[in-house]
């Protein structure tokens, strides 16, 4: 299985490009700041990943994800290699992002937009917006 999920933060804006036969297939690169789970001398330490994405994925990327925006993805890793201009060999690794979910909101930049969320409830259940019930 190669699954990959991750939650950080976009270190620059999506940067978009279109290849295939017409160009007609948009390809969205960006990198991902996720910060480790410990801190090294009192200072947060973090990984940066690249990933990729295609599509409607990245025209929806280059839209809607800005630099310093956090968010989760869910993709899968990928390897490969190129030989540079002086002919050395460069390895590679991403992440192709399958999916994109929003981690913040601009009021309070955690978790989805509060005004769109249902409550719960003291007895664990949630309040339909009135008209919204699919059933009666």
């Amino acid at each position: 299985m190669n699954k990959v999920v991750l939650m950080g933060r976009l270190t620059k804006n999506p940067e978009i490009k279109y290849a295939g036969k017409d160009n007609d297939m948009a390809v969205a690169r960006y990198t991902l700041a996720v910060n480790r789970r410990y801190k090294r001398d009192g200072e947060q330490e973090a990984d940066f990943i690249s990933c990729v994405t295609f599509g409607k994925s990245a025209e929806f990327a280059q839209k809607y994800l800005h630099k310093g925006m956090r968010i989760v993805i869910g993709g899968r890793i990928s390897t490969g290699n190129y030989k540079d201009k002086d002919g050395k060999t460069i390895y590679t690794t991403d992440v192709i992002v399958e999916e994109h979910e929003f981690a913040q909101n601009k009021d309070n930049g955690v978790g989805a937009d509060s005004s769109e969320t249902p409550k719960t409830d003291k007895d664990g259940f949630m309040e339909a917006p009135e008209g919204e019930v699919p059933f009666d």
